[in-house]
């Protein structure tokens, strides 16, 4: 029998998205082991072998624009790393992640760490979908669908990264129709947010602080269950745009700026071409752009985002998310892992192993 010619498959992610979620949840499964334990750089180096692994399995032509590591020298999957098989006519996907994010979480045992990527497709028009940003920091500001929704009906845009602390808390609480004690604030317990937390605090919102982990905590306020209204602060530019491209499948937004750590880096961006960049507001299609963007995570422990791993008798549960900006689709995936029988594939030394 003649053979069927070969189609050209333009909504390819909607096709390999759970083999995404498996790289997730091995690379969770795979780190768990380091919970509690002070070794951050061992559970970073377990989660990225286990996302290598996974990926030699998939017959794609992967290229990580994205990556992680360099921040904290630790063991990380870095930007022009290939995953995949590499076969010749594999899809191409451009993929942004974070191994761990959280890492110093992990290495305490302490709630807000996951494991998280985000791919996309080639589309036309689109020339760069997931948006690599120059600065080691920026200012963020995430909101969910109903802060979106209350500036489109009124034309205003009342909620913005460069407004003072009061007028966002404000605009926040009248968007939710809140009052503004009620309106719940998340934010990276870090020296440089000292003002902002005393303005907080002075308002009388109701602030949450974390140690690490800012992805699920950006992506919480469009989560309705997550109790978080707003996230807010400067966080690392990597994560924003793992943020973004949640965010965009969520129906929520993220205003960032660029956040220079001292004159020394601001003079360094300036000479290297991105001195006009460095007074923009990007929005979260800006930096996920298109539509054919997947994202995923799978939940290490607690976060605003999923609950982490449970271990039930002989099982270990895992839960993860997994949308689409195309379809808007959201799915919670709440998996049951028989470790009598669950192998993960390493790629430091390409064989399955027991967990």
């Amino acid at each position: 029998m003649p053979r069927l010619p070969k189609q050209n498959y333009h909504d390819i992610e909607r096709i390999i998205e759970f083999d995404f979620v498996r790289a997730c949840e091995n690379a969770a499964l795979n780190s768990l082991q380091w919970l509690g334990r002070g070794d951050k750089e061992a559970a970073d180096a377990a989660a990225c072998d286990a996302i290598r692994g996974m990926f030699d399995l998939m017959n794609i032509c992967g290229e990580v624009v994205i990556g992680e590591g360099i921040k904290d020298d630790a063991p990380g999957i870095f930007k022009g790393e290939q995953l995949g098989t590499w076969i010749p006519g594999a899809p191409p996907f451009h993929i942004a992640l974070d191994p761990i994010d959280g890492t110093t979480n992990i290495s305490k045992g302490a709630p807000n760490s996951i494991t998280c990527i985000a791919a996309a497709s080639p589309e036309a028009g689109v020339k760069e979908a997931l948006r690599d940003i120059p600065s080691f920091y920026m200012m963020k500001l995430a909101y969910g669908p109903q802060v979106v929704r209350a500036m489109q009906i009124s034309g205003i845009e009342t909620v913005k990264v460069e407004s003072p602390v009061e007028e966002i808390l404000m605009g926040v609480a009248k968007a939710l129709n809140k009052r503004v004690q009620d309106v719940v604030v998340m934010m990276l317990d870090r020296p440089r947010h000292n003002e902002m937390v005393a303005e907080i605090r002075r308002i009388g919102a109701s602030l949450r602080m974390i140690g690490d982990g800012d992805i699920a905590a950006a992506i919480g306020p469009a989560i309705q269950e997550s109790g978080i209204d707003i996230f807010l602060g400067i966080g690392g530019s990597p994560e924003a745009v793992l943020s973004a491209a949640a965010i965009r499948c969520l129906g929520g937004d993220i205003q960032c700026k660029m956040w220079p750590r001292d004159e020394k880096e601001r003079d360094q961006l300036v000479a290297d071409g991105y001195g006009e960049e460095l007074g923009r507001v990007y929005y979260a299609d800006d930096l996920a752009h298109g539509e054919n963007i997947i994202f995923c995570a799978t939940g290490i422990s607690d976060s605003a985002l999923m609950r982490g791993i449970r271990t039930q008798g002989p099982n270990t549960i895992t839960h993860s998310i997994l949308m689409r900006a195309k379809s808007k689709t959201v799915r919670f995936i709440r998996a049951s892992h028989d470790l009598q029988n669950k192998t993960i594939r390493l790629r430091s030394d390409n064989r399955e192993h027991s967990i």
